[in-house]
């Protein structure tokens, strides 16, 4: 339901000469005409400054990733970067926060996200579902009771959406239009909208549950950007802006970053995930994976376009992360130098992998924030 006419919904695209050509070129490269175009003009005006710095084994790689693209090991539906619809977006001008996009709409989308994605059969209610009534302790009690009754994937997978909405409401909490004048707009922290979402007793006990799941996510992601340093470490492996000084800078810092991760002592162990009978476990996880790019496709759904924009990033970067995880093995067996056909990250997948990361990391900050204003206030 697009209606969404709030000016704080709104997303201000990229005009196309604000674009990095090393992107814009990289992006060209999945379109057999498009690259035919390229090369003409690399011939005749010499704007060659990306393929100067691509080997001739990975211009060939090129044409593999889009085969790759649509392999049965991604966990997101990508969207189409060729498409005449499609935009080039400034994260940071568009920031994600409140936008007053909430109620009915908006519940919509969470509850269709938990109710057919989350192997929950309709029988049993979910706590504080805002379209439901008549919920009591013991529909809670019958949950719980359900939840812990599931396979440790399914759980898993369950606290990772929970942890994903937990996060997405920090987020607008921490970053809530205090104040909206023809002078200037307030943005900061609502310890009130906090409360309404996670205190212990305004939630009737779900709301620390919430934020157990956000941790949880948050381990997830660091243990897949801890699992991914080698795909990153190649040599073949280069982040194109267009200017090589920026690029080579980037991955240092990059890889610093991955670095710190890794030497973090991880608490959460993948190898428990799909680990029991072989056809059993193979089954179990292609649901998985199907239930993912499902959750993908619904997130097209929400009208407000800035909300969007943040709530498919991260539902993205999250479905990035599990494919990692599920892929130690074919990262392990990468080459050293030339293409890598059987693990590959698109543009897309490392953009919102990061992006994710970012966001789940001010959650958590976000948290020690609150945690000190509601001492303040008490």
């Amino acid at each position: 339901i697009s209606q969404c006419g709030r000016r704080d919904c709104a997303v201000k695209p990229c005009q196309s000469d604000e674009v990095p050509d090393g992107i814009k070129s990289v992006s060209y490269k999945y379109s057999e005409e498009a690259n035919s175009l390229i090369e003409e003009c690399e011939q005749a005006e010499r704007l060659g400054a990306v393929d100067e710095s691509l080997s001739e084994e990975t211009q060939k790689a090129v044409l593999q990733w889009t085969k790759h693209d649509d392999s049965s090991d991604n966990f997101c539906e990508a969207d189409d970067i060729q498409s005449p619809d499609a935009e080039y977006v400034d994260l940071l001008l568009n920031p994600e926060r409140y936008t007053g996009y909430k109620g009915p709409d908006a519940w919509k989308i969470w509850n269709v996200i938990y109710e057919e994605n989350c192997f929950k059969p309709q029988t049993i209610k979910r706590p504080l579902n805002p379209l439901a009534s008549g919920q009591g302790k013991s529909e809670e009690n019958t949950f719980y009771s359900w939840l812990e009754g599931l396979c440790v994937e399914k759980r898993a997978f369950y606290r990772l959406i929970s942890g994903l909405h937990a996060s997405i409401n920090v987020h607008l909490s921490a970053r809530y239009l205090l104040q909206d004048t023809w002078l200037e707009k307030k943005w900061g922290h609502n310890v009130t909208e906090f409360q309404q979402r996670f205190d212990g007793i305004l939630t009737k006990g779900e709301g620390p549950r919430r934020l157990k799941n956000l941790y949880f996510l948050y381990l997830i992601e660091l243990r897949a950007l801890s699992k991914v340093v080698p795909f990153f470490e190649r040599p073949d492996f280069q982040l194109f802006t267009g200017n090589k000084i920026q690029d080579a800078e980037n991955k240092m810092l990059l890889l610093e970053i991955l670095h710190e991760i890794k030497s973090f002592p991880l608490h959460f162990d993948e190898n428990s995930f799909f680990a029991g009978d072989k056809k059993e476990a193979n089954k179990l996880k292609e649901d998985f994976r199907l239930h993912f790019r499902n959750i993908s496709r619904i997130m097209d759904c929400v009208g407000c376009l800035k909300c969007r924009l943040w709530g498919k990033l991260q539902t993205q970067g999250l479905g990035t992360a599990l494919k990692i995880l599920f892929s130690e093995k074919l990262i392990a067996n990468m080459p050293e130098s030339g293409p890598s056909y059987e693990f590959h990250l698109t543009r897309q997948e490392i953009v919102s992998l990061f992006n994710a990361f970012g966001r789940i990391s001010t959650s958590v900050k976000e948290l020690e924030n609150f945690r000190k204003l509601l001492q303040n206030i008490h």
